[in-house]
């Protein structure tokens, strides 16, 4: 066995025991359900209802993540709330295309929450596979922390040239494979019928448009796993931490769509960001890799780590703001003129 080999595996050392494990678990399925319940009857979400459900979301991981530090100690407290920031930036990119995928397919607003619900469920198992074959590829591949590095980086670069060229504010629904491929075994229905996604007509089963903008969001779901897991497998090699840090960041999704939705036409600057998290976050992976081999190569602390991203977050939302204010302007000066 190799240096690195050995020195991956060693690592990968968890406080996850099969009782946190089992409770951690048990905890999200009954939030889950709880989420389901709440959206049982369509409802439009009040932005006082949203801001109290965030806010439970919001104080919940925080709360834990104080727990992880006082049970534990200050190096894994630093690497839940590092990990924990990097996936709620990324799950705000995800609202993002979710709001794209909602005005594309004219989802009605009593029916908006439920489609997030079922893609934040598709995403917490995607994760949850993508964390356990992370996991085993740490444990048993040299170029493991390479390969996440090449992945970021890759991502990183996509990112920047989707932003630079506007393509990530374009949703086609009619060039996504799982929507043609959905068309072409079964005909769908002109309307939605609530949260139905088949109904029966003229003697044929038949999906609703709300069964199209599921899947729609479900396989967005699979290319947001590609990049999230690695990213956090950068922040901390435990793999109970990599999951609690997605299934706390996805949680509240739902609720912070409805707080965050005017606000997230206003963030024209985050794809930048998360481009440089990411591919900082890739650097670092790199170097972790390159020190298993020659012990000269410095690593980046975590701590480091999450100031960097805390930094760039707070520039980017900055000058996001300050570019959205200035556009607003001259609009408000020509209907004033009117």
């Amino acid at each position: 066995m190799s240096e690195l080999s050995y020195l991956s595996a060693a690592e990968l050392t968890t406080i996850g025991t099969p009782t946190l494990w089992a409770v951690t678990i048990g905890g999200v399925l009954a939030l889950l359900v709880l989420d389901f319940l709440v959206t049982r009857r369509p409802h439009e979400v009040s932005l006082r209802e949203a801001i109290a459900w965030s806010t439970f979301y919001i104080a919940l991981p925080l709360a834990f993540g104080a727990w992880i530090w006082n049970r534990y100690d200050s190096e894994l407290g630093v690497q839940y709330l590092t990990g924990y920031l990097v996936e709620k930036s990324l799950s705000v990119d995800n609202l993002f295309v979710f709001m794209l995928l909602l005005a594309a397919f004219a989802v009605p607003a009593v029916l908006a929450q439920r489609v997030l619900l079922y893609g934040i469920a598709g995403a917490l198992v995607l994760r949850a596979v993508f964390i356990a074959l992370g996991a085993a590829a740490l444990e048993t591949l040299d170029f493991a922390f390479l390969l996440f590095a090449i992945i970021l980086i890759a991502t990183a670069v996509k990112l920047l040239r989707d932003a630079l060229t506007g393509h990530e504010q374009e949703v086609d629904i009619n060039k996504m494979r799982s929507v043609r491929l959905l068309r072409r075994f079964m005909p769908v229905t002109d309307d939605y019928r609530g949260t139905r996604m088949t109904v029966r007509e003229a003697g044929r089963r038949a999906l609703t448009p709300f069964a199209l903008v599921v899947v729609a969001v479900l396989a967005t779901d699979i290319l947001f796993a590609v990049d999230s897991v690695p990213a956090v497998y950068g922040i901390t090699e435990d793999p109970y931490l990599v999951f609690a840090t997605n299934a706390f960041a996805l949680l509240g999704l739902r609720a912070l769509y409805f707080v965050l939705h005017a606000a997230l036409s206003r963030l024209v600057h985050l794809s930048y960001g998360l481009a440089i998290i990411l591919a900082f976050i890739g650097v670092k992976l790199g170097l972790h890799w390159a020190h298993g081999i020659w012990k000269g190569v410095p690593e980046i602390p975590t701590l480091a780590s999450l100031g960097v991203i805390i930094a760039v977050l707070a520039i980017v939302t900055i000058t996001s703001l300050r570019a959205t204010r200035s556009q607003e302007l001259p609009e408000r000066e020509v209907v004033e003129s009117r």
